[in-house]
């Protein structure tokens, strides 16, 4: 499988191949050598569709039946390749070479690449493209660069302030307490402070600890299970009970998230319906429980056990199995790789539920969690004794 953004000729060229035909979309448009000028590309694929747009000008190719789903297992390259015979022959028209050119601001998936020295795997013969010490979004927050004899300076606006204008003027003298995180309020002139776990009050300065969780929006946990080496993947087993009047939420995430490819085990809320959704390899979800399940947002408590044993899944709710499938008879992928992580509640300061789950989940939880259990403990997850914010003492 691969996926190829090139430049052939004038036109830019989106060739990728999901296993078993290779799709070729084309802009209208060349793009003209002229180093004064920029454009703004945007490619990718939902499913076995694609799409292409150059400079506001969109390309769609209708999907065929056939694979939908991108397996790659290398490393992501931008503007050439570490050797030619990483290329497929169907990737590119005629013999590949390196780009020659400027690139900045590559978006994979609403996440940012730095194009930086450190944070590569690795490069070469990669300069400069701005030829000053301003470069590219130096100056955060709408600042302004201006190069000096010693290098750069910003000027920042007014609610900015510091080197590269990262600072707000508001959480200048901030008074929130041990790790937590400082959120400005342009509109009311102030502040307010995001509480580190095991934190709360105005100003996170009062050590709380709790049995129950309490997510109250914009809320995550992030534990990580020091009993991963020792697992085993292909018969994986969570339990937790909740409880919430919303219709929406992300409850767990068992997976580290971290893009597309990742494995990961789903329960959540979505139009008031219990959801499950579990990928070992192929982005396959589970179906939705059935209409009759949805009192899961009354208010009560609820008791919920995913089991995966290889490919086939059950889903109890308050004890009642409401769901045996086999999501793979041809067993293609039978473990859940999940890293070792698992998210409660939604994900970091700044992801996205509806971001991060592509579209799986809407919301952050917002409800009360406890009785954590991984795989057959015999003992509940300890939740405080993991990292998050925004989650308060739910006794």
């Amino acid at each position: 499988d691969f996926l190829c953004i090139s430049l052939q000729n004038g036109f830019i060229q989106l060739r990728y191949n999901l296993g078993d035909k290779t799709v070729i979309l084309q802009s209208f448009q060349k793009v003209r050598a002229n180093r004064n000028t920029w454009h703004l590309l945007k490619a990718g694929r939902v499913g076995n569709e694609g799409y292409l747009d150059l400079d506001g000008i969109n390309i769609t190719q209708k999907a065929s039946p056939g694979m939908n789903a991108l397996d790659t297992h290398t490393d992501f390259f931008v503007g050439g390749v570490s050797s030619l015979s990483l290329v497929n022959s169907m990737a590119v028209e005629n013999e590949p070479t390196g780009f020659t050119g400027c690139i900045r601001e590559i978006v994979i998936n609403s996440r940012e690449l730095k194009l930086t020295v450190t944070d590569p795997k690795g490069g070469a013969n990669v300069g400069d493209c701005d030829g000053t010490a301003c470069g590219y979004t130096v100056c955060k927050n709408n600042g302004t660069c201006r190069v000096e004899n010693s290098g750069f300076a910003c000027s920042c606006p007014r609610e900015w302030r510091g080197s590269t204008c990262e600072q707000s003027i508001y959480c200048s003298l901030n008074r929130c307490g041990s790790q937590a995180l400082c959120i400005p309020q342009p509109a009311s002139f102030s502040y307010s402070c995001v509480c580190a776990l095991g934190w709360a009050g105005k100003y996170c300065n009062s050590k709380i600890t709790f049995f129950i969780a309490k997510f109250v929006g914009n809320s995550y946990i992030k534990y990580t299970d020091p009993y991963y080496g020792k697992r085993d993947l292909q018969h994986s087993r969570i339990s937790v009970n909740f409880t919430t009047n919303q219709t929406e939420g992300l409850i767990v995430w068992m997976g580290k998230a971290e893009d597309e490819d990742n494995d990961f085990l789903a329960i959540g809320l979505a139009n008031g319906t219990l959801k499950v959704v579990i990928n070992l390899g192929e982005r396959i979800s589970v179906p939705l429980m059935h209409s009759k399940y949805s009192s899961c947002c009354d208010g009560r408590w609820h008791f919920v056990t995913v089991v995966q044993n290889q490919t086939c899944i059950k889903v109890y709710l308050d004890e009642e199995l409401i769901l045996f499938e086999d999501i793979d008879p041809d067993r293609k992928y039978t473990a859940l790789n999940y890293g070792g992580i698992c998210y409660f509640g939604g994900f970091e300061i700044g992801r996205k539920v509806n971001m991060v789950t592509a579209g799986l989940f809407q919301k952050e939880f917002i409800g009360k969690i406890k009785d954590v259990v991984l795989f057959q403990d015999s003992k509940k997850v300890q939740l405080m004794n993991a990292e998050g914010y925004n989650v308060y003492n739910g006794n």
